[in-house]
């Protein structure tokens, strides 16, 4: 059988919530309004699939470029060449 190649594969660890956090979705990190040139965390919510990034987004770091609906436009360096990603709050975390 040909092996799956589709985007969620090997994600099986990445996108496991703990055990406690498994019917929670915190309204503050929903709600959480950022200005261009903030600094945030990609951290991907498994419980979320709506609006999430390519598991390889996953722990970097970037800056806020704009809002895109309800969704925002990050900037983030992948080795040496700049790449937008376009993810919900969900997967966003303010850094300082």
């Amino acid at each position: 059988m040909k092996r799956s190649k589709g985007l969620r594969v090997g994600t099986r660890s990445i996108l496991r919530r703990r055990r406690k956090d498994r019917s929670r979705t915190y309204i503050n990190r929903i709600m959480h309004s950022y200005e261009e040139g903030d600094r945030v965390a990609i951290v991907l919510d498994g419980s979320q699939q709506m609006g999430m990034p390519h598991r390889r987004f996953h722990g970097r770091t970037g800056f806020i470029q704009k809002r895109q609906g309800v969704a925002w436009v990050v900037s983030v360096k992948d080795g040496n060449m700049q790449k937008t990603v376009i993810a919900r709050p969900e997967h966003l975390r303010p850094l300082e």
